[in-house]
This record gives structure tokens, sequence and C-alpha cells, in this order.
């Protein structure tokens, strides 16, 4: 089978080329290792193609990679390159199977399970999935499928084991990783990606390559391994999470709050209360500098403007670099085409540790059409709770990462492990910004704790609810007022308890309980 691990697509228009030569560009990528080139031009003469591929054959046959032609099966068959790939408004498979020689390679592009599915029948080598992201060439945002739309071919043709995949469109250095990554489903994996512009405009196109040669082969820095359920795993969970409480008080985690400002000092408070650092900083430039503290980020929506989502999107990449947690507050996701747009944008930005948010925003950021909301609220609820944790453990798996449904009942998973939690008190759903501090003392935990994302996040919640308990049980506490300082009172004295090595706090007090769905 053809290496298609770094797949090189070329792009003629001077923009891209900035006055060099095609050939010049396309052999400094063969130098840093690209495996397959695809010769794309859609505007030039057939002589020029023929006169050009005819070129690049010799240069691909030098390094010993195989060169394909986009659309044109004669001037694939006049140069004698290896294959073709083919759009889905290119000719037919049949008939470039009945013109080109018998082991010519023949690639198709799909953006659909039924694409994909009828060009694997049809009999292609491999499939050119895609659009990935949105492009300037790519207008069409039809087929901009993203990771969630690839893992979905993937799982639909997971038994095709002789096609090899690649993934196409946007994908560049910052990226790359997630996309391999986050496209592939439980049974099948991306072959490789095809990139663009990131080789063909580099200003150094061999360095390029070779830096994507080098990120392809190993794992983002952010990668998940789900934890198989062990015998009776609620209970296992609960006796670990003291010492991670513990663990959380004694590191004292830095955590960047890019948070709506209407709860901006209650959340700070909570994050000092329990032993944490905030940082209250909305400007997407600073976070280069503030991730180099190997603290989290969290991204809350709750108050966007014009310049929320660009800032956000600075953030994720400088987090995701240094492999920090992210932790993604979709408030309001559904409640305008604004913040529906933003949660889309977010999503295909970067990638998120933890997505914690109510029924509706989960809902919205999985997908689900008909998700209404009025303001911040999560409106009526339409799922049992079977329901509820089935959609926390799929948005999890879908996404490789952790899912907090926050409500009544909280469901927590990490695509493997659902858990539920039955802890805390109504006043949490009466008082401003207690649900948004749960955001950032998830932060708090997946920084202080990384080798188990569930159980670091399941930690927090506990903390925070139990001591939601203990405050609305004081003889003072008459109402959500009253609940407030003794609330940070409570987050405080557990936080003191934890550095000592008292658990009484903790014991006999849990209400979690495992999930099979």
């Amino acid at each position: 089978m053809v290496d298609l691990s770094l797949y090189l697509v070329t792009d003629s228009t001077p923009a891209i080329l900035k006055g060099r030569d095609l050939c010049t560009v396309v052999e400094e990528a063969l130098k840093g290792g690209v495996t397959v080139v695809q010769y794309r031009d859609k505007t030039s003469d057939t002589g020029v193609l023929v006169e050009t591929a005819r070129k690049l054959h010799n240069l691909c046959q030098a390094y010993g990679v195989p060169l394909l032609i986009n659309d044109r099966v004669d001037v694939a068959v006049a140069v004698g390159a290896e294959g073709v790939h083919l759009g889905q408004d290119d000719m037919k498979f049949e008939e470039a199977k009945r013109l080109l020689p018998k082991n010519a390679i023949i690639g198709i592009s799909a953006s659909s399970i039924e694409e994909a599915q009828k060009a694997i029948a049809d009999g292609a080598d491999y499939l050119g999935i895609g659009t990935m992201f949105a492009t300037p060439t790519k207008t069409n945002t039809k087929s901009v499928i993203g990771t969630a739309g690839t893992q979905a071919i993937l799982n639909a043709i997971s038994d095709a084991t002789n096609v090899g995949i690649v993934s196409i469109g946007g994908i560049n250095h910052s990226n790359v990783q997630r996309v391999i990554y986050q496209s592939r489903s439980p049974k099948k994996g991306l072959d490789g990606v095809a990139i663009v512009s990131a080789i063909m405009a580099a200003d150094d196109p061999k360095a390029s390559t070779e830096e994507f040669a080098r990120l392809i082969k190993s794992p983002p820095l952010f990668a998940l391994t789900p934890k198989s359920p062990r015998i009776n795993e609620a209970e296992a969970l609960i006796q670990e999470v003291p010492q991670i409480v513990r663990k959380m008080v004694e590191v004292h985690p830095l955590v960047h709050n890019m948070i709506n400002f209407v709860v901006v000092n209650f959340v700070a408070n909570v994050a000092l209360s329990i032993g944490a650092s905030p940082i209250m900083a909305p400007y997407g430039e600073e976070a280069k500098d503030l991730s180099r503290f190997d603290g989290s980020l969290l991204i809350n929506m709750g108050t966007l403007n014009g310049e929320s989502v660009p800032n956000y999107l600075k953030a994720i990449k400088a987090y995701n670099e240094r492999g920090a947690p992210v932790v993604y507050d979709p408030v309001g996701a559904a409640a305008t085409e604004i913040r529906r747009n933003a949660v889309s944008t977010l999503m295909a930005g970067g990638y998120f540790d933890l997505i914690k948010g109510n029924e509706g925003e989960i809902r919205q950021v999985w997908g689900s059409g008909a998700v209404k909301q009025r303001g911040v609220d999560s409106g009526p609820s339409t799922l049992n709770g079977q329901e509820k944790a089935r959609l926390a453990r799929d948005l999890a798996r879908r996404e490789r990462n952790v899912v907090l449904m926050t409500g009544a009942v909280d469901y927590l998973s990490d695509g493997e492990r659902v858990i539920a939690v039955e802890n805390g008190h109504h006043y949490l759903g009466e008082v401003t910004g207690t649900g948004c501090a749960i955001g950032t003392v998830s932060g708090c935990f997946l920084t202080a704790h990384r080798s188990d994302k569930l159980l670091a996040i399941l930690s927090g919640i506990l903390m925070y609810e139990i001591a939601a308990e203990n405050a609305a049980s004081k003889d003072y506490v008459r109402g959500p007022g009253s609940f407030v300082p003794a609330f940070l009172d409570e987050l405080y004295a557990i936080r003191t308890a934890a550095a000592k090595g008292d658990d009484s706090w903790f014991i006999g007090r849990a209400k979690v309980h495992e999930v099979n769905v």
C-alpha cells in the first residue's frame, strides 16, 4: 500500500508560489519527506499541464515518491504518472479505471458516508476525506466536516482495511496532531494528512515538511487515554478523591480565566478559597506568556463580544501547544445564532480537555439542531437520566476528552466511564456564577492531576458540592444571600482540612454511582 502519511497537494497560484518555480518548491518538500505528491492545476492549458507533470514525475521518481494527477486522466497517461485523484464532479471511476494502466492508483474525494461507501464499492485505492476546516479556496461550507464528520466516516467504513484515508483542508502545524487524534474512530484512524498551502506557501518548504513529518509521528501532548472501568469503579474513584484534593491544594495551580464579566469576582474568590491562583485575563495575546506557568485555561463565553472568539482562539492555541488543560464552558450555546456560530468556530479551533455545560449547552455542542435556550438557562429537559449519561459519553468519545453535564444530577464521562454525582444543594442554582465556577475548579484539578482527567474533575466537583451542602446546613444561612459567604468559608475549610491530611469532611459524603449505558 502507498505511504499516505504526508501527502502534498500542489497549488500553482501566484499568491502561493510567490514568484518561485513550482518544481523547485515540490523538490524541497520531497527533501523534507513528503510521501505522495498530487499535481493539481485547474487553470493551465493541457500542454502546460503535461510539461509540468513530466518534470514533477522525474523529480518524484528520483525520491521514490508516487505522483498523482488531479482530475486529468489524460495528463496522467501522457506522463506515466502513478495514478490520479478524482473529485465528485470529475471523471467517473469506471471510466478512469478503463483508461489508466492496470496498477494505477485511483483516489476519490468524499465528504459524506455515502460518498465514501460508494468510492470504496467502486474500488478506490484511497479516499481524500474533507474538507476538514474551511479554507480560502474551499467556500462550500457544506463540505466542511471537521474531526467529528471525519470520525463518523471512518467509523462507517472501518471494515475497509485495504483502503487508505487522508484528511484534507486547512491542516497546518498547529492542528495536524489534533486532526489525527480527534478524527480517529474506535476501529479506524487516518492513514495520513494532505497538506497544501502550509507547505507550498511556506518560506522554507523543506523545513515545513520536516516539521509535519515530526508532528504526525507523535501524539499531541494533551492526548487522553481513557481508563477501562474497574469492578465497582465509582467506589474505587471515591477512595482516591481525598488524596487528589490534597494534591491540588499542595500544587496551588494557576488558572487563567477568560470568563464572563458578570461572575469574575465570585469565581476568583472560589479559586482563592480552594487554594488556587486565579488570573482573569480576556486578552488572547497574554496567553503565550501565561501558558508557560503550566496552569489551565478556562474559556467561558457568557458575555461574548466581537473580539471574544479571536482572543479565545489565540489562548487555546497557546495552551494546546504546551499540552496544558483547557476547559470550555459554552454558556448559552443555543441562545442565539452568534453563540451557535461561536461554538462551531471554537470546536474547530482547538482541543478542550473538558467540555462542561448544562443539558441545552451540551446538546448544542453535540449538534442537536432543535435546541432552544432562553438566556443561559438550560431550558426544559427533554432527556431522562440514561439519555443524559449516553449523550455525555458519546460526546466525550467523539471529542476524545471529558464531558461534564451539570444539573440536579451531574453526569461525567471520559468516553468509557460514566459517573453520576448527586451531591450539591439547590442554592447553587439560585446564585449567579456557581455553575461558571465549576469550570474554574475543574481547571485547577486538571492542572494538579493529569494522569486521570475524569478522577481530577470528579474530585473538584465533590469538593465543591459538599462545601455547598455544608454551607446550606448552617443555622444562619436563610437563602442565597447568606449562602454565598458561607459557601466560600466551607470551601476554605475543606482546603484547610485537606492540607492537614484530615479527610473527615469527605468520609461517607459522596453520592456517586457508575451509569451503564
